[in-house]
């Protein structure tokens, strides 16, 4: 497996409001603009799953297999061509400074390997900023109502 890791996210809110937002993936259809279009496109989310279409690969769904409140968040696609793992890691250094970070693993064909590395680096990178960039404080307030 080739792994994949985002840098380190500086976010201003406590570990357990950016978890109670991101374990139920409800919530980031409210956040759906911000994500680039351009690749990625036709969303659709679930508490424990999301779709989107990834040109040219097709659709593609990652489901959660484990949650570890206020910690980790791991998602393994169902409907990709290759075994694809993510993970949000969550690290509170202080009640309104946590830091993330993305990993992926792709099971890539050592052919495709040099061709997709960049790209999904890239799109790690960008899903990363993304996660950090999302108005925590105010979805875990419309989470709770």
């Amino acid at each position: 497996m080739t792994e994949f890791t985002s840098e380190i996210k500086q976010i201003p809110y406590s570990e357990t409001t950016i978890y109670e937002v991101l374990s139920d993936l409800n919530n980031l259809e409210k956040v759906k603009d911000r994500i680039p279009q351009d690749k990625i496109r036709d969303f659709s989310f679930d508490h424990d799953s999301c779709t989107f279409n990834v040109s040219p690969v097709g659709n593609v769904r990652f489901s959660v297999v484990e949650r570890e409140p206020g910690k980790t968040i791991k998602f393994k696609a169902d409907q990709s061509p290759v075994d694809v793992y993510m993970w949000i890691q969550l690290k509170e250094m202080n009640p309104q400074d946590t830091r993330m970070k993305l990993t992926v693993k792709a099971e890539l064909n050592p052919f495709l390997k040099p061709m997709l590395s960049g790209p999904l680096q890239k799109g790690v990178e960008q899903i990363a900023d993304v996660l950090a960039a999302i108005p925590y404080e105010t979805l875990g307030k419309e989470h709770k109502a």
